[in-house]
């Protein structure tokens, strides 16, 4: 406020400021209060609040004129199909009238009951409202009535011309009825005898599944028990990997660059050329040029074909390997390569002599699971075999719900033909010439 109030020439203080806006507040500010009379309420707020009765500008709406009445009912009675505009007309008057009479009635029934009962404008609007509602339900109750009884008239005069095409008709579907029958029943036969080969075919198919189920059962074993023999290699094979991992080339170039090895580092160098081969020259030259190229040296490592080691080879390195000294915590204060070869020795040994252990039950594992891939594979065949005649009896059983399904529908037409007949011929046999007329002069009423 602090800009439009320096226009007009107030103080730029909180209070003047703050009374500039109640003083434009109460100047523009305008409220509008509704009240009805009906009750006790509007008695009760003014006692409660005289400002309501001191403060405000009071406007009174009184009844409406019996014109007006008139007015607003000829307005309301337009929309309203009427026979002419005299009926609109008195019914308008006639709602003023009801309505007006009502208010006298309120008169005198707050003197002798001494209570009070109102009519607004409203119950007014709501009397014209259900007027129309009401001839509009009786309206379409009358109409719907001769819509009825139109259509039943209709129906009569129709019905003796059909009687005779409803008698050919049922004649006609009665033979329908029986080839769909003769049909029927072979279909039934067919799939009955196709139903039996398939059974024939599941049993043998459960026969050989269990003999499959069987062999595998025990090729699962087989595996199962080498799986766990073989875990016992997982260690080595894992410390080998990890000895190989170990070796870097900076570590085999400061191994291979000594003039002579440490005191027992050329029995690391003589168990790794054993075991790739070397059974003679085994002299520090000879493990200089085994070790040539580090990383090509790591690679053969990594490589080495620890299945397979000759017995030759293992024979060689017994008294190696139980030498005291041949470990890698001894290896390891002389030099970090000599360490991890001599690792990398006593764990591909350890993992081939548990690998040989294993190795013919591994080979009796193998071709128990190739015994039960082969009879899964006789079985698939068996198996898919089976799905073809399932699926032929599936598609002859369709066919046969879809044979009982017309089959059914033509025994119920045939069947609401002959009601239909039946009926018919009861209401031609049974309607009078004064009956039709009857019904006749209803419906033209």
């Amino acid at each position: 406020m602090r800009s439009e109030a320096k226009s007009s020439g107030v103080a730029d203080i909180a209070e003047d400021l703050w009374n500039f806006y109640l003083d434009k507040t109460m100047k523009n500010l305008h409220l509008c209060l509704c009240f009805s009379p009906v009750s006790e309420k509007f008695r009760i707020r003014a006692r409660k609040f005289p400002a309501l009765i001191n403060c405000t500008s009071i406007d009174w709406f009184h009844e409406w004129p019996e014109d007006a009445l008139i007015g607003v009912a000829n307005r309301f009675l337009k929309e309203v199909e009427l026979p002419s505009d005299e009926i609109r007309e008195n019914l308008a008057r006639h709602m003023a009238f009801v309505h007006i009479s009502i208010g006298e009635a309120n008169i005198e029934f707050k003197r002798t009951e001494r209570r009070f009962n109102y009519t607004t404008p409203t119950s007014y609007l709501e009397l014209i409202n259900f007027y129309k509602m009401l001839l509009g339900s009786k309206q379409g109750t009358i109409t719907e009535q001769i819509e009825r009884l139109e259509k039943g008239l209709s129906i009569m005069a129709d019905t003796t011309a059909r009687v005779d095409n409803l008698k050919k008709e049922l004649e006609a579907t009665q033979k329908i009825v029986e080839i769909e029958k003769s049909q029927t029943q072979e279909l039934i036969d067919v799939v009955e005898e196709e139903s039996a080969k398939a059974a024939v075919e599941e049993e043998n198919a459960a026969t050989q599944a269990a003999e499959t189920k069987v062999i595998k059962d025990a090729a699962d074993a087989k595996k199962a028990n080498v799986d766990k023999e073989l875990a016992a290699a997982i260690p080595a094979m894992e410390q080998a990997r990890a000895a190989v991992d170990g070796l870097s080339a900076k570590s085999i170039g400061e191994f291979k660059g000594m003039t002579s090895p440490p005191a027992g580092c050329e029995q690391v160098t003589k168990a790794v050329q054993i075991l790739r081969g070397e059974y003679k020259k085994h002299d520090w030259d000879a493990a200089k040029i085994m070790m040539k190229d580090p990383n090509k040296f790591k690679e053969s490592l990594e490589k080495y074909d620890k299945d397979n080691i000759p017995d030759k080879a293992l024979e060689a390195l017994k008294d190696i390997l139980s030498l005291d000294y041949f470990n890698e915590t001894a290896m390891m204060k002389k030099s970090s390569a000599a360490a991890n070869m001599c690792k990398w020795v006593v764990a591909i040994v350890e993992y081939n002599r548990i690998y040989r252990n294993v190795k013919p039950l591994q080979d009796a594992a193998e071709e128990a699971a190739a015994l039960a891939k082969l009879k899964g594979e006789e079985l698939q065949v068996v198996l898919d075999a089976l799905e073809i005649v399932r699926a032929k009896v599936r598609a002859l059983n369709e066919k046969l719900d879809t044979a009982k399904l017309q089959l059914q529908k033509v025994l119920d037409q045939a069947a609401a033909l002959m009601t239909n007949l039946n009926l018919a011929e009861r209401l031609v046999n049974g309607l009078s010439e004064e009956q039709v007329r009857w019904t006749a002069n209803v419906i033209t009423f």
